[in-house]
């Protein structure tokens, strides 16, 4: 339990990856550092093997060395540490025996073209598998007219020596990677992963309940990437709070914009009542301003309640559903168009051409457009088209009309609430018409617009 536990926390956490990946890195580096070193200290060993033998021959191999007592020759070889000595010149070959020759050789090693890397092979080779084998060594010589010098000599003092140099070794490297490792460590953790841990925190702490000004990070005055974290951070939770607390207020208005135009509705629904009453006066100044009064208040009444379902509209998420386009539009111009003969409406979008959205939506947004454009055109009529393709990963929907086309000055606010380019309207339809189509993933544009016409393009994802 206690091992999982473990195991978890240095898996999932940032300090413990970090210092699982320090431990493996001086690991690593220890490996870098054990191995050169294991295989120097065997090339040495044998080196100095190699020079014992020199100076033990060394009298013999000189003029007059023959000559010495054979008792005193054994106890120079002796010296070599031994059990054969081959000198080779370039005319003959000396062999000298201060104990019985071994009746075999396990392994030869050559260092006359040595290598750095063979050291290593070599070190290695003898500190795993060697032991009581016997080894025949031949290295280059600096004794006169000899070419090299070979030794015949049991491993088992070499690999004891070996094994002592490399647990000293293991022990340096170890307390050295140690040190580093944890300085390595403390440094992150100090400079990277404690301020990270801060951040998260505030986060966390913010997320829970964003309208609390004191939650929002207090940015410190690091000058490197965590600071600058810090400092946007900060600054995205105070837009955030800001936002919030915009939205709040904002709330609290529509509420009591509500609640007003809820009861100037039924103020204005006794003055149409009364004003009813005023069109059957014969009074000829009374029937002169009537038919004006009851225009005014009926648009009044119609601006309260568009405002009324404006501020207590609460759309729901699309239902999709499979439909196709060229009858939802051909529905949507028949019901605001009518029997109209002046307006000409050419329908061009394919019969096979299907989406998939929240068909009731689409048909508001469609609905809005084609009553727009209808407005649009001039008392002697004109012409709406709608066309639709499919467009990188997105089915477009234009609606055209062959009206004056839209202003400068309307242009800025023409998809912002209550914003009306016309006489008369509330300024609502094409600011919930965008935000129906953004519910879907997609977007309602303002395309062109000119003195021949406008287009309008409804933009839904494409999840045919």
């Amino acid at each position: 339990m206690f091992w999982d536990k473990g195991w978890g926390l240095a898996a999932h956490s940032l300090s413990g990856r970090l210092l699982l990946l320090t431990l493996i890195y001086a690991l690593a580096s220890e490996v870098l550092i054990f191995v050169p070193a294991i295989g120097l200290y065997h090339r040495e060993l044998l080196d100095d093997h190699i020079l014992a033998a020199e100076l033990a021959i060394l009298p013999f191999a000189s003029p007059g060395g023959q000559i010495l007592p054979e008792s005193l020759q054994k106890e120079l070889l002796r010296h070599a540490n031994a059990d054969a000595v081959l000198l080779k010149r370039a005319d003959q070959r000396q062999l000298f025996l201060p104990r019985a020759m071994p009746a075999h050789v396990d392994r030869t090693i050559d260092l006359t073209a040595d290598t750095i890397m063979a050291d290593m092979v070599n070190g290695l080779d003898c500190l795993i598998f060697g032991g009581a084998r016997t080894l025949h060594v031949i290295a280059p010589t600096r004794i006169e007219n000899a070419q090299t010098i070979g030794i015949v000599l049991g491993e088992a003092p070499i690999r004891s020596a070996l094994l002592r140099y490399a647990w000293r070794v293991v022990a340096a490297a170890l307390f050295i990677s140690g040190l580093t490792a944890a300085l390595v460590f403390a440094s992150l953790y100090i400079f990277v992963v404690r301020p990270t841990r801060r951040i998260t925190k505030a986060m966390t702490a913010f997320r829970e309940n964003p309208e609390d000004a004191g939650r929002i990070l207090v940015p410190s005055s690091r000058a490197d990437e965590i600071g600058l974290a810090e400092r946007e951070l900060s600054a995205m939770q105070r837009d955030l709070y800001g936002f919030l607390q915009q939205k709040t207020r904002l709330a609290a208005l529509g509420a009591a914009v509500a609640r007003i135009q809820h009861d100037l509705r039924n103020i204005l629904a006794a003055a149409q009542l009364a004003s009813d009453r005023l069109a059957t006066i014969e009074d000829p100044v009374v029937k002169r301003l009537a038919p004006g009064l009851v225009k005014s208040i009926d648009h009044a009444i119609a601006l309260a309640t568009s405002t009324l379902k404006f501020v207590r509209r609460d759309e729901q998420a699309p239902r999709r559903s499979k439909f196709m386009l060229q009858g939802l539009v051909e529905e949507a111009a028949l019901f605001v168009l009518g029997g109209s003969e002046s307006i000409v409406f050419d329908n061009r979008i394919g019969p096979d051409l299907c989406a998939h959205a929240d068909r009731e939506q689409v048909f508001r947004i469609v609905l809005n457009l084609i009553r727009n454009a209808s407005q649009a055109l001039p008392d002697a009529g004109g012409t709406i088209t709608a066309s639709a393709a499919r467009n990188d990963g997105r089915i477009e929907i234009d609606i055209t009309d062959s009206g004056c086309g839209v202003s400068d000055a309307v242009r800025t606010t023409l998809f912002q609430p209550f914003a009306s380019a016309r006489a008369g309207g509330s300024g609502l339809g094409l600011a919930i018409a965008r935000e129906l189509a953004r519910g879907h993933g997609g977007d309602l544009s303002l395309v062109e617009t000119s003195p021949q016409g406008t287009v309008f393009r409804i933009a839904l994802p494409d999840r045919d």
